[in-house]
């Protein structure tokens, strides 16, 4: 059980609620301040001042006074007149943390909304009721209005969701449930609800738990190329590394030496050659640069988290209401192209390595494309085209979408910042950069059975094994996608033993 305070919250734990389904309770501290900020809320009403998102329209219309009377019909109008989404719905662990991210940023007491809606939102999450919520229409400000509306509507008892397995109206939904809906919003509960940045922090929070996997699995794919290709170990050299300073860089220096200790493949500088090529020389540096970019996004994701992002915010203490943009999603967008540009690095790397055990005139040691009979059979060589294809789409995905923006509600929001665009294209990247990764693996283990695979370090020798249990030398030419997604799950349901090595990139000198 996750006892939520609005403060505490970090990308493990959430990612415990989202994927695995980890149960979730409000702590009674918290519902105190939400309580304290209601009052206010409640008091305003009563009183003559226009209050933005309280008692008045939206957006553009945000001068638009709201009479006391229609203030419940003007949090449900919110919902249904934003609940504009398209495209795909979005996967049911992304939905379920945007419910717990939402749920986590109100306690904090600023947002103004009554604790039982709060109940009601965990009631749904701790159930497995979980909202359709599409994946395209935000602009990233005001937050994620169009998802965050899918989200709320079911509170009471609107829109569509998913419960064990299926897909229902919300409300045949809620009754096989057993919850009773809200019965309605009341004032400034609606905007609480969809005034926030929980759409692309789901996603970006999600997509970053991926990206350490596929940075720890391409750690072991460049070790098994690095065996392969009798890389020249004097690269991993600490003293190297710490000339330099980068903690990233010596992080992963750290990981390498502990993935190639022991190994009889590695070679001395001058042995065999007097320099490697980049792909292997520059793991430390490159690999290294975008575990530093990780820990950033991780730093901002898990501050967001843990944010109030919504407009406006209600201080209790000073009895004070205040109309601002929280709820703008550039903090988060930037740090999300960064990831996707990262991310993207590491898959062109990974491809390069692959290119370097299939092309004979750059290895001297295999046969072309690794087959033994060349010409009748064509080996690897579309593998390589494969992750060539990859990682250029990942090129183009790379292209960031926070420079971009476009005014919105009458130019009132003339600047926003893609932010949820960002998210769901670094998450493509890292996937794609997965399936390289997964690539080189296949290619790798196929190279060592020509020369190397004796000579293993006790790290590789278990990937390598784990690989071979799955999938075949190839003699000869065989269909290969069955083969690629055979490694790739291997990847997805993280069966490499991995032992410590994952602790080498989660934990910061």
């Amino acid at each position: 059980m996750i006892v939520l305070t609005g403060d505490k919250l970090d990308l493990r734990d959430f990612v415990k609620v989202a994927r695995e389904k980890e149960k979730v309770k409000i702590a009674n501290s918290a519902r105190d301040k939400v309580r304290a900020a209601r009052k206010i809320v409640e008091e305003t009403i009563q009183g003559d001042e226009a209050v933005y998102g309280v008692n008045t329209g939206f957006g553009r219309l945000s001068e638009v006074r709201i009479s006391g009377c229609d203030l419940a019909s003007l949090q449900k109008n919110l919902l249904k007149s934003h609940a504009c989404g398209t495209g795909d719905v979005f996967d049911e662990d992304v939905v379920r943390g945007m419910m717990l991210l939402r749920v986590n940023a109100l306690l904090q007491g600023v947002s103004g909304i009554r604790s039982e809606t709060l109940d009601k939102l965990v009631e749904f999450l701790n159930k497995g009721v979980i909202p359709v919520v599409y994946e395209q229409g935000s602009l990233g400000a005001s937050g994620d209005l169009v998802p965050l509306a899918h989200m709320a509507l079911p509170l009471i008892a609107e829109g569509e969701v998913f419960y064990e397995g299926k897909r229902f109206p919300a409300a045949e939904g809620l009754e096989k449930a057993g919850i009773s809906p809200v019965k309605q919003l009341y004032a400034k509960e609606g905007l609480a609800l969809i005034n926030g940045t929980q759409a692309m922090t789901s996603v970006g929070a999600l997509a970053l738990h991926e990206a350490y996997d596929t940075f720890l699995h391409a750690s072991l794919a460049s070790g098994l190329s690095f065996e392969a290709l009798r890389g020249i170990k004097d690269i991993f050299d600490s003293r190297v590394h710490e000339a330099r300073g980068h903690e990233g860089q010596i992080r992963t220096t750290h990981l390498m030496q502990a993935i190639l200790k022991d190994s009889k493949n590695t070679t001395e500088q001058g042995a065999l050659r007097v320099q490697d090529a980049y792909s292997l020389r520059c793991i430390p540096q490159v690999h290294g640069a975008t575990l530093t970019a990780l820990d950033h996004v991780k730093d901002i994701l898990e501050t967001e988290m843990n944010a109030v992002t919504d407009n406006p915010l209600v201080f209790s203490e000073e009895r004070r209401i205040i109309s601002a943009g929280n709820f703008h999603g550039q903090p988060v967008s930037l740090p999300l192209d960064y990831l996707a540009i990262a991310m993207s690095e590491l898959g062109n790397i990974s491809e390069r390595r692959l290119e370097r055990l299939v092309n004979h005139d750059l290895n001297k040691a295999f046969p072309p494309f690794l087959t033994p009979d060349k010409g009748l059979n064509s080996g690897f060589m579309i593998v390589q085209y494969v992750a060539a294809s990859l990682v250029s789409e990942n090129k183009i995905l790379a292209h960031p979408a926070s420079v971009d923006s476009i005014p919105s509600s009458g130019n009132q929001e003339d600047h926003v910042s893609m932010g949820t665009i960002a998210a769901r294209k670094a998450r493509k990247i890292i996937r794609h950069a997965r399936k390289v990764v997964t690539l080189e693996m296949f290619t790798a283990a196929q190279a060592l059975d020509f020369s190397g695979k004796d000579g293993l370090s006790p790290v590789m020798k278990k990937a390598y094994c784990l690989i071979r249990e799955h999938v075949p030398f190839l003699e000869k030419d065989d269909i290969m996608q069955p083969h690629m997604d055979a490694v790739e799950r291997l990847l997805i349901e993280k069966r490499f033993d991995t032992g410590d090595l994952g602790a080498m990139i989660w934990t910061r000198s």
